[in-house]
């Protein structure tokens, strides 16, 4: 039932880290931010959640979080230096590169070089001998109860292909006749694997309410590869992820970078609750499409130099009246930097009116 707005809601008790720009001003809201984010997913939402609502879990205790130089959890794991090198869960070395902030799989030959070597060449780590235990204690006071916790899962399906065999090969084996069998029935194996270490972190850390999974698609002008390929050779493996997890009353988002427009439908097809998409795509028009089978992160317009708060207010109501519907909603974009404290302000206020109705 819709949460009638109240204007002391807008008293400003906190503020919440952002990815992009200043911090997220925490308003004094009429529910927890945790049951925001997940009202947003049963489609009955309260307001328009922009990413202050949730927090990143990567615990150290998957490799390819430290492999990665992504580990953000509460055991204290030092932050990547610059050449560090770590091995991922299959063994794969990748190198972290301060300048970019991230790792690469390390230069030299390939574990394969054809996808039907995969059998013989790809080695599936025995998950049990993590220390599931240890990375639960170490995280017992990192969850907070107001936060939407959502747990970050690196490398999915074709970006782990392209970690066993360089991009060129991997892009070549999804449509070669020769490879894509072998492709498909690696990536359900792959999809059987990421469902025990789903199902060990949901025994370790309940507080889990969502996973954002990465398989990048796409570059800045278009998808590496066709909807017709990813349907045949990638979605169903996805599927089998996103149904177990959804079966578990578990939400999932699809972390996916690129211009994606044309992938959008296998998104909805692949199970995935919700996806949020770079400055490079055309998010109102995505929206437009698609916004009424998948919840999607829209990019608001900045906020103009040297316009006045009235101005940066009314672009603000103009978002919300055009994103904010029960009928079709929508996350504001974290990369829609530029937004004043005026315009979050009354985004919040103009998203909570349309909502409560």
């Amino acid at each position: 039932m819709p949460i009638p707005f109240n204007e002391k809601e807008l008293e400003v008790i906190g503020e919440a880290p952002s990815f992009f720009g200043p911090p997220t001003p925490i308003y004094n809201y009429p529910v927890t931010p945790r049951e925001a984010f997940r009202k947003m997913y049963e489609r009955d939402p309260v307001w328009e959640c922009g990413g202050g609502e949730s927090s990143m879990f990567a615990p150290a205790v998957i490799p390819d979080n430290v492999a990665r130089g992504f580990v953000f959890d509460g055991s204290g794991h030092p932050p990547a230096q610059d050449k560090e090198i770590n091995p991922d869960m299959f063994g794969i070395e990748w190198e972290y590169v301060q300048q970019v902030g991230g790792s690469m799989v390390r230069p030299g030959k390939p574990l394969m070089e054809d996808a039907n070597e995969w059998r013989e060449k790809v080695k599936f780590p025995d998950i049990d001998k993590w220390d599931w235990e240890g990375a639960a204690k170490a995280n017992a006071n990192f969850f907070r109860p107001d936060q939407f916790h959502v747990a970050w899962f690196l490398t999915g399906w074709f970006e782990r292909l392209i970690s066993f065999m360089d991009f060129e090969a991997a892009a070549y084996a999804l449509i070669d006749e020769d490879q894509q069998d072998a492709v498909k029935e690696l990536f359900f194996a792959l999809s059987d694997l990421y469902i025990k270490i789903f199902d060990k972190m949901l025994q370790y850390f309940p507080e889990i309410d969502s996973f954002c999974i990465h398989d990048d698609w796409a570059g800045q002008k278009s998808t590496f590869f066709s909807p017709a390929t990813a349907a045949e050779v990638i979605v169903p493996a996805m599927r089998k992820v996103t149904d177990h997890l959804h079966a578990k009353g578990i939400w999932c988002d699809l972390h996916s970078c690129g211009q994606e427009l044309l992938q959008i439908p296998n998104f909805i097809k692949g199970g995935w609750d919700s996806w949020t998409g770079q400055a490079m795509n055309d998010t109102h028009l995505q929206y437009e499409l698609y916004g009424d089978k998948i919840i999607l992160g829209v990019m608001p317009d900045p906020v103009p130099e040297g316009a006045t708060e009235e101005e940066a207010r009314a672009l603000a109501r103009d978002f919300a009246n055009k994103f904010c519907s029960r009928e079709k909603i929508s996350t504001a974009s974290m990369y829609g930097a530029g937004m004043t404290r005026a315009y979050r302000e009354e985004l919040y206020k103009q998203s909570r009116i349309n909502y409560s109705k």
